[in-house]
C-alpha cells in the first residue's frame, strides 16, 4: 500500500497554495486586530478539511488552533462543535455548556476562551450537519468577527444545500457583514489530475472527466489501483477496503459505524485484541490519527464502508457501541449519542430512555429542529399500548416543530395525541390538546374556520369539568383568536374570563399572556395603557425565562407599532427581538419581526433594504402566512414602485395566502399593495375589486389605519366612500378631507417620504405637484413620477424635469450612484456574491440592482449590460 499512501501525500495540497495564501493573509488582518470569519464551502470531497489541516499545522508552533466539528449522527449533537473546543481549553465555554447555557451565553464564554493569550485559529467544520443552536453561534460570530479576536474558519459542503437549509439561511443573514469572508474550493483542473494519473498507467482526461475533478475521488480511484474507472465514489472506496485483509476490514468496519470519529477506548471495547489490525488500516492511508481517536480520512469514504456491513454485523457493533458509551464515565454523557446507537441496533427501551433527554438537552440550548427529531425518533419505538407516554411524547414533538414552524407535522402530531386521549378517557388531557391544535391551526393558515371551531370546542370540552389551567389557556386562546382578528369587543369579553380564572388559580404564566393580549388589543385600539401592559408582560417573560412568551410580546409590539407608524417605538424592540428570536431558535417569530421590519423599510424609502427583509420572509414556505403575505406585499411594492418587472409574482402570490380567509393584519397589507400596484398600472377600474370586501371587514372591526389607507387608495381610482367620523386615521383622514399639506406634513413628521410625495400629488396645483414630482423621482419611484409628470402636462406645464436629480442626472441611463458602482462592477466580470463582499451589502440587494440595471439599459444579460454601459460612457463614473 506505499503507492495508495505516496499518491494521497503528493497531491493533498495541489492548487491549494493560493487558497492557503489567502487564509494567511485575513491572519495578518486579525493579529493586526481586525477578527475574520471565513466561509470555507465546496462539495463533498473537494478538499475543505485538508485545507484546513495544512493551514492550522502550519500555525500550531505560533498560535493555538481551536478545532471543533458537526458529527453526521441522524440527528445532529446540541452545540456539538463548541462541545469539542470545551473539551480541550476546559474554561468559561465548558461551564457555560454545563449550565445549560443558551447560544447567547455559550458565544460569550467562547470569545473568552478566544480572548486568553494570541489571537487562535478557531475552526468550525462540517457545518452542513449544524443544529440551530451551533448556527446562531455561527451568526453571532458572523456579525461580530471585526470586534472577534481570532481566524474563524467554518467549512461546510454547499452541494444540495437547499433555499430554505437552516444553514443557507444563517449564511443569507451574513451578507455584507464588514469581517465575513467567502472561500469556494474548485476542482482539480485537468492538468492536474492528468499529471497526477500518468505515474498510474490511467488516462488523465478519462480520469478528469469521471471524477469531475474532485479529489477525494480522484485519489481513491489511483489508491485503488486497479488501473479501472470505478462508476462512482462509493465504488472507488470499496476497490481500495478490498485490499485489506479480512482482520483489518473488520477493523474498517468498527470505525464506520462511529460518525466523524471513534475514541481509542472504544475501539478497544468493539474489538477487544483484534485492534492490532489497526495499524494495517491506518498505513493504508484509510485511516487516520486525530489524538486519542481515528477517523476515516473522509466521510464520503465512512459512509460508503457503512452501508457495505452486513446487516448481522452492522446491528452487532451498534448494540456493542452502544452498551459501551452507555457503560463509560464520559460516554454515557451524551443522550444523543446513546440514542443514535440505540436506534441502530433497534433497542426501543434504550431509544425511549434516551431520546427524550437528547431532545430536552437540544430543547434547553434552543436547537428545537433537534429536539422535534429526537422526539419523532422516540416516538417511532413508542410502545401503541402505553397511550399516555405516547401521547405526552407527541405533545412534546407538536410543541418543538410549532417553534421551527413547521405546522403541518406539529398538526399531526396533536391531532394523534388527541386521540391517544380520547382512548384513555381523559377528558382534560384531551381537551387541553385541542387548544393546542387550535393554536397551531391559527398558525399555519389557511385552515382559520376550522382553527376557531377547534377552539371554542376545546372551552366547550373543559367548562363542564370546572377550573383548571388548561381552561384558562383555553380563555387566553379565544382571546387570541379576537386579538388576531382586530376583533377587539370579543377578545375584551375572552380576556376578562382569563383573567378571572388566572387570578384564581394563582398562575404567573397567565399572567404574562393576559397582559400581552389585552395590552395588544389596548395598544391597537390607540390607549396609553396598551404598551404599559406590553412592557410589563415582556419583563415578566423574559425574567421567568418563558422564551416563546417573550418572543409574542415583542411580535405584538412590533405589529401594533408598526401598524399605528409609531416607528420610534418599532426600533426600540425590533432589533432585540429579532436577536432574542435568533438565539432561540423560534424561527417562527423570528419571521414574524423581519416580516415588520420589511414595512417600516418600505414606509422610511429603504426599499434595498425591505425588498431583500421581505424576501427573507417571502421566499420561506415555514413562515406563518400572517408573516408571509405581508411581506410578499412588501416586495411587490418595492418592484412596483420603481417599475421593475416580477411586481404581481409577489403581489399574486401574497393574494393566494389570503384566498382561504384571513384575519386584517394579512388581508389589509395585501389589499392595499395590489390596489397600489393596480394605480400605478393605470389599471384603477380593478381597485374596486381588490379593496371593497376588506374595507368593509377593516370599518366592521373599527381599524382606522386600514380603513384610512384602503379609503385613500379607493378615491385616487376614482372611488368615493361615505366613511363615518373618525373613521380613517389622522392622516390618511386630511388627505380624504383634500387638505394634501397637512397630510404631506403628517408624513414627513412620520419620516415616511413616499406617503408624503403621493399626498401633495393629490394636489391640483402646479406647486404641489412639481414639489410631488421632484421627491418621487428622487426615490426612484417612476412610475408615480410618470403619473405626476402627465397630470402637469395635461395642466400645460411645460420644462418638466425628465429623470432622477442629482444622482442620475449626468447619466444617460438613469442609473442611482449605487446602480453606477454595480455596473462598473458587473463590467470587471465579478460574480453577485463579489460585488455584494466588495460594496459591504448583501447578495439579495445586489441581485435588486442588477436586475434595475438591465431594465434601464434594455440589456438581456449581465455581458449585455456591461457592453451598453461601456457604450454610454458609465463604467467608472460612479467615482468621478
Amino acid at each position: 500500500m506505499t503507492d495508495a499512501i505516496a499518491v494521497q501525500d503528493g497531491f493533498d495540497l495541489i492548487e491549494r497554495e493560493p487558497f492557503l495564501d489567502m487564509l494567511g493573509g485575513w491572519m495578518g488582518e486579525v493579529e493586526n486586530g481586525r477578527g475574520r470569519l471565513v466561509l470555507l464551502a465546496g462539495e463533498a470531497g473537494i478538499g475543505k478539511t485538508t485545507l484546513v489541516r495544512e493551514f492550522c499545522a502550519r500555525q500550531a508552533d505560533r498560535r493555538r488552533v481551536l478545532w471543533g466539528a458537526c458529527d453526521g449522527l441522524h440527528t445532529p449533537r446540541a452545540l456539538g462543535p463548541l462541545v469539542d473546543i470545551a473539551a480541550v481549553t476546559e474554561g468559561a465555554l465548558g461551564a457555560a455548556l454545563g449550565r445549560g447555557e443558551k447560544p447567547a451565553g455559550c458565544f460569550a464564554a467562547l470569545v473568552d476562551e478566544l480572548e486568553t493569550g494570541g489571537p487562535p485559529v478557531l475552526v468550525l467544520e462540517d457545518l452542513q450537519w449544524a443544529d440551530e443552536a451551533t448556527l446562531d453561534v455561527l451568526m453571532m460570530l458572523g456579525r461580530r468577527a471585526e470586534g472577534t479576536p481570532a481566524l474563524v474558519i467554518a467549512t461546510y459542503r454547499d452541494d444540495g444545500l437547499g433555499a430554505t437549509d437552516p444553514l443557507q439561511a444563517a449564511i443569507g443573514s451574513l451578507a455584507g457583514a464588514p469581517g465575513v469572508r467567502r472561500l469556494a474550493l474548485p476542482e482539480l483542473s485537468l492538468d492536474a489530475v492528468g499529471a497526477l494519473a500518468e505515474p498510474y498507467g490511467i488516462d488523465g482526461p478519462a480520469l478528469h472527466e469521471r471524477t469531475a475533478g474532485n479529489p477525494f475521488f480522484v485519489t481513491e480511484v489511483l489508491a485503488a489501483g486497479s488501473g479501472e474507472l470505478p462508476a462512482t465514489i462509493r465504488d472507488a472506496v470499496l476497490a481500495r477496503a478490498a485490499l485489506l485483509d479480512a482482520p483489518a476490514r473488520a477493523v474498517l468496519d468498527a470505525v464506520a459505524i462511529v460518525p466523524k470519529r471513534v475514541e481509542i477506548w472504544l475501539l478497544e471495547e468493539l474489538l477487544g485484541d483484534e485492534i492490532e489490525h489497526l495499524d494495517r488500516c491506518l498505513a493504508s492511508g484509510m485511516l487516520h490519527g486525530e489524538g486519542p481517536a481515528v477517523a476515516f480520512r473522509h466521510e464520503l469514504a465512512r459512509l460508503a464502508v457503512e452501508e457495505a456491513i452486513p446487516p448481522h454485523r452492522y446491528v452487532a457493533l451498534h448494540r456493542d457501541a452502544f452498551a459501551a458509551l452507555r457503560d463509560h464515565a464520559n460516554g454515557g454523557s451524551d443522550p444523543a449519542r446513546l440514542a443514535h446507537h440505540a436506534e441502530a441496533a433497534g433497542d426501543g427501551a434504550a431509544v425511549l430512555e434516551f431520546a427524550p433527554l437528547a431532545a430536552e438537552k437540544a430543547a434547553a440550548v434552543a436547537a428545537h429542529r433537534e429536539a422535534a427529531a429526537q422526539y419523532a425518533r422516540a416516538i417511532r419505538f413508542s410502545d401503541a399500548h402505553d397511550l399516555r407516554e405516547r401521547a405526552e411524547l407527541l405533545e412534546r414533538r407538536s410543541h418543538e416543530c410549532h417553534l421551527i414552524a413547521d405546522f403541518d407535522d406539529a398538526i399531526a402530531a396533536l391531532e394523534e395525541a388527541v386521540e391517544c386521549y380520547r382512548r384513555l378517557g381523559d377528558k382534560r388531557k384531551e381537551g387541553g390538546a385541542v387548544g393546542l391544535l387550535a393554536g397551531t391551526m391559527f398558525c399555519r393558515g389557511g385552515l382559520e374556520g376550522e382553527a376557531d371551531e377547534t377552539a371554542r370546542k376545546s372551552v366547550e370540552m373543559l367548562e363542564p369539568l370546572g377550573d383548571g389551567p388548561e381552561l384558562a389557556r383555553a380563555y387566553c386562546r379565544m382571546t387570541g383568536v379576537h386579538m388576531d382578528a382586530d376583533d377587539a369587543k370579543g377578545a375584551f369579553e375572552w380576556g376578562a374570563r382569563a383573567v378571572e380564572l388566572g387570578q384564581r388559580l394563582g398562575d404567573p404564566e397567565l399572567r404574562i399572556i393576559s397582559l400581552n393580549d389585552l395590552g395588544t388589543v389596548e395598544y391597537l385600539l390607540g390607549r396609553a395603557s396598551g404598551k404599559g401592559k406590553l412592557d410589563a408582560s415582556l419583563e415578566l417573560a423574559l425574567h421567568d425565562g418563558l422564551e416563546e412568551h417573550a418572543a409574542r410580546v415583542y411580535i405584538n409590539l412590533c405589529w401594533a407599532a408598526t401598524r399605528t407608524r409609531e416607528y420610534e417605538v418599532a426600533d426600540s424592540y425590533l432589533a432585540a427581538g429579532i436577536d432574542y428570536c435568533t438565539a432561540r431558535d423560534l424561527e417562527l417569530h423570528r419571521f414574524y419581526l423581519y416580516a415588520y421590519r420589511a414595512r417600516i423599510e418600505l414606509d422610511r424609502g429603504q426599499w434595498d433594504d425591505a425588498a431583500e427583509s421581505a424576501w427573507f420572509v417571502g421566499r420561506d414556505l415555514r413562515s406563518s402566512p400572517d408573516a408571509r403575505a405581508p411581506a410578499l406585499a412588501v416586495l411587490g411594492l418595492v418592484r412596483a414602485r420603481r417599475g421593475d418587472p416580477e411586481q404581481w409574482a409577489a403581489l399574486d402570490d401574497a393574494q393566494a395566502l389570503t384566498v382561504s380567509g384571513g384575519e386584517l393584519q394579512r388581508l389589509g397589507p395585501v389589499a392595499a399593495g395590489r390596489a397600489e400596484a393596480l394605480w400605478l398600472a393605470g389599471r384603477s377600474d380593478e381597485v374596486d375589486a381588490a379593496t371593497a370586501s376588506v374595507l368593509e371587514l377593516a370599518l366592521r372591526y373599527e381599524v382606522p389605519w386600514i380603513v384610512g389607507e384602503l379609503a385613500c387608495w379607493r378615491r385616487r381610482a376614482g372611488l368615493q366612500d361615505d366613511l363615518p367620523a373618525a373613521a380613517a386615521a389622522h392622516p390618511y383622514a386630511l388627505s380624504l378631507a383634500g387638505d394634501w399639506a397637512g397630510a404631506a406634513a403628517w408624513w414627513r413628521e412620520l419620516g415616511c417620504p413616499y406617503e408624503a410625495a403621493l399626498a401633495l400629488a393629490d394636489a391640483d396645483e402646479e406647486g404641489p405637484l412639481r414639489q410631488a414630482l421632484e421627491e418621487l423621482q428622487a426615490l426612484g419611484a417612476r412610475p408615480a413620477a410618470a403619473i405626476v409628470a402627465r397630470r402637469l402636462r395635461e395642466q400645460g406645464v411645460r420644462g418638466l424635469p425628465q429623470g432622477p436629480r442629482e444622482a442620475t442626472r449626468n447619466n444617460p441611463a438613469g442609473l442611482t450612484r449605487r446602480e453606477l458602482e454595480v455596473v462598473a462592477l458587473l463590467a470587471e466580470g465579478l460574480r453577485n456574491a463579489q460585488i455584494a463582499e466588495r460594496l459591504v451589502i448583501s447578495e439579495k440587494t445586489v441581485d435588486h440592482h442588477v436586475s434595475s440595471i438591465l431594465r434601464k439599459l434594455d440589456a438581456g444579460t449581465r455581458g449585455e449590460a456591461s457592453a451598453k454601459a461601456a457604450q454610454l460612457g458609465l463604467v467608472g463614473s460612479a467615482t468621478e
